[in-house]
């Protein structure tokens, strides 16, 4: 999803420009204050709420905030993503807000803050004032929305700012030229998102030679447990003599071992943009280790594509691979692959349920050239990553 947070003083043509985005991105507006008007015309028990503490001269608490705008993004599962207006006000507001979005399986994406000077700001305020008439648009008060603006979104922004999120905008210009600032910053946004990616698929089924021209084309780290073990093995490290005579029949490695290699590559990829997984996680246990890893670092799991060959292609094709140079021990023996596919349909099974259910599963054609299934494994990532992003 693509999240967006729109912030601007009084002036600034933040109504303009968040109808702009709204129409660009496909995105759901979320405004507190339109929000609350809503509920309270329609009678809501949230909105009786929020009516009594208004007419009490009260601020209505984050409590009754966080309710209602967690009833209107969760009823919009079919949205491409969320532009909040006036919220967060407040760093309390900012960890909320995380904290809904990360009940979405997403997270703000952006903070877009559009910076125009004040004696403009001031200018076209009293210029709207003379046509609107509107009583907030008078000197004094100007000012004084201004200030209330300033003394607020200052430690909104120094949270974002710490998470490399916030973006200011030039405000100054036409409409035209400050829309073309924003989605610029919108673009940069989204090259800044981490990618991760799992390929499933049976033994044969050409997920390590697919894995490896994605982590290029995507610029992603090629995380292959398969490998990272045999080089352990070949080094006769600790670990690899714990793993060979699991590698030796083809079974699943015991996970606080994999869980170690992971983490070692992980640390060892400073600065990447992303993961893709090949060889793990092949059971349901293994996709919760995987979130586990992923959510230290503020991230999750894009897609799990899988490259779908029948248990016969994949049997031929293991046959073939065991007269070449690319062999593995497991592929000599056909009761050894035969087992291989059984655990895979048994095992990982649910691995594949554990991501249908979150709708980010994928299934690819993975009969043809290795060109040909590289080519359908983009064109469905590609619009995986329009939708998600």
């Amino acid at each position: 999803m693509l999240n967006i947070a729109l912030f601007g003083p009084p002036g600034a043509g933040k109504g303009t420009q968040s109808d702009w985005l709204i129409k660009k991105y496909n995105l759901t507006y979320i405004s507190t204050g339109e929000i609350l008007r809503e509920e309270i015309a329609a009678g809501t028990a949230l909105g009786k709420q929020a009516k009594d503490t208004i007419e009490a001269g009260g601020l209505v608490p984050d409590e009754l905030v966080v309710q209602i705008i967690e009833n209107r993004i969760t009823k919009k599962t079919d949205t491409n993503g969320f532009l909040f207006d006036g919220f967060p006000r407040t760093t309390v507001q900012c960890y909320i807000l995380d904290g809904l979005l990360m009940n979405m399986n997403t997270s703000l994406t952006c903070m877009l803050s559009i910076e125009v000077p004040d004696d403009e700001l001031v200018r076209r305020l009293k210029s709207r004032g003379k046509v609107s008439h509107r009583k907030d648009d008078s000197h004094d008060v100007i000012h004084n929305r201004l200030a209330e603006y300033y003394s607020k979104t200052v430690p909104v922004a120094k949270y974002y700012q710490d998470k490399n999120l916030c973006y200011s905008i030039n405000g100054i210009g036409t409409v035209e030229e400050v829309q073309n600032r924003l989605d610029s910053a919108v673009q940069k946004s989204l090259e800044n998102l981490w990618v991760n990616i799992i390929l499933f698929g049976y033994p044969g089924s050409g997920k390590g030679t697919q894995a490896k021209r994605m982590a290029e084309k995507y610029n992603l780290v090629y995380i292959s447990t398969g490998k990272m073990l045999r080089q352990e093995i070949k080094n006769d490290t600790e670990i690899g003599r714990i793993a060979k005579p699991y590698m030796d029949k083809g079974a699943i490695v015991p996970d606080e071992i994999a869980i170690k290699l992971i983490e070692e590559k992980i640390q060892a990829s400073p600065g990447s943009r992303g993961f893709i997984f090949k060889g793990f996680p092949r059971t349901i246990v293994q996709a919760y280790i995987v979130d586990g890893l992923l959510k230290k670092m503020n991230s999750s799991i894009t897609s799990a594509i899988e490259i779908q060959v029948s248990p016969l292609e994949s049997m031929k094709r293991l046959a073939l691979r065991s007269k070449t140079d690319k062999s593995r021990l497991y592929d000599m023996d056909t009761q050894t692959i035969v087992s291989r596919l059984e655990e895979y349909e048994h095992k990982t099974a649910l691995a594949r349920d554990f991501y249908q259910h979150r709708n980010l599963f994928q299934a690819v054609n993975g009969f043809g050239s290795e060109e040909e299934v590289f080519v359908r494994i983009c064109k469905q990532f590609d619009e995986t990553l329009r939708r998600a992003f």
